[in-house]
């Protein structure tokens, strides 16, 4: 975050403010932690700050503290509207384009306050007048961690924000493991274990607390998966039907392409879910090694993310993207099995 931007942010902040604070759509770990953390944090410098999200959250996120303070656009959707018509300053956290929040997204194109992007995303929008963007961070509540040393305020991190910021790091990295977590990030980790974050218990709340029908959608999901060794690539699908048999609820699917990736020699893998409501298929891709998905994604599915983790969607049934996504496969072998 470059001087001039940090100086414009404390003078925005100098007074107290009415603030929205926004993640995107479907917010995962890291958009519920950010976000909840720079709540707090605002709010005891008293400014009147609110988390309005486009829809909601996992069950396995809603312990996080303040998560019961979280206005969902969907379902309070008179209140949501009021904060973001009466915001003086809108906080846009783990994503760069407006496009990014569905149904919010004219809302904000229309709103009247000053933005600031905090994001980790490539390729970012112009519309904030305060920008922290930065493709090398291990993930946006990392980021807010340097965010409030920029502030002078790493001190004024209670528990309850190194919880959420510790979950948004913890999700973001797959357990510290992905390529972006850096010694530094270990080193914040530290200090955030030191200011109260209970890092076993939120391992827990995330990774080892299941119900009966999400391991049998589990079972489902990888009993579809389709291995093409050629080309070092695996896929899942998972059509509305089988949601439905096994009463998938919002994150049930966290985590499943990464089962792809811990098969020998596999270098990219993709799941595809069937969103009848929407009408799309929604993507996740991941990747090891120099593959980027994020050009893949945005190159071929309408999305875009990380070199190593992306998303994007496709209006075609199941039979239709399988098919079209292996067509592409053979001008990228090379890249996937040298």
């Amino acid at each position: 975050m470059n001087l001039e931007h940090i100086n414009g942010l404390k003078t925005l902040l100098s007074l107290p403010k009415k603030i929205a604070i926004i993640p995107h759509k479907n917010p995962d770990g890291d958009a519920i932690g950010s976000t909840l953390a720079l709540c707090q944090y605002l709010k005891n410098k008293g400014h009147e700050a609110t988390v309005v999200a486009p829809n909601d959250f996992p069950k396995f996120l809603k312990w996080m503290p303040g998560a019961e303070t979280i206005l969902n656009f969907e379902k309070e959707n008179s209140q949501a509207k009021s904060v973001l018509e009466n915001a003086e300053v809108i906080f846009t956290l783990d994503f760069n384009h407006l496009g990014r929040v569905g149904q919010m997204t004219p809302f904000l194109e229309s709103a009247s306050a000053t933005f600031v992007m905090v994001d980790h995303h490539q390729a970012p929008a112009d519309y904030a007048k305060i920008m922290y963007s930065d493709v090398s961070m291990s993930s946006t509540c990392e980021m807010v961690y340097h965010l409030l040393d920029y502030l002078g305020a790493v001190e004024e991190i209670t528990s309850d924000m190194a919880n959420c910021i510790y979950t948004g790091i913890m999700t973001d990295t797959g357990s510290f493991k992905f390529k972006a977590t850096t010694s530094t990030t270990h080193r914040i980790i530290a200090d955030l274990i030191d200011k109260g974050a209970q890092n076993t218990a939120i391992h827990h709340r995330i990774y080892d607390t299941n119900s009966p029908s999400r391991l049998h959608l589990l079972g489902c999901a990888l009993k579809n998966m389709v291995i093409l060794e050629e080309y070092n690539t695996t896929y899942i699908t998972l059509s509305q039907d089988e949601l439905d048999k096994y009463n998938y609820s919002k994150g049930d699917t966290e985590g499943f392409v990464n089962y792809g990736l811990t098969l020998d020699n596999i270098r990219f893998a993709v799941i595809f879910i069937e969103n009848k409501e929407e009408g799309i298929l929604k993507i996740s891709l991941r990747s090891v090694g120099d593959f980027s998905v994020n050009d893949f994604s945005r190159q071929f599915f309408h999305g875009g993310g990380h070199t190593n983790a992306a998303g994007g969607k496709s209006d075609l049934s199941i039979p239709e993207t399988t098919k079209y996504f292996e067509s592409l496969l053979p001008q990228f072998k090379k890249e996937l099995t040298q």
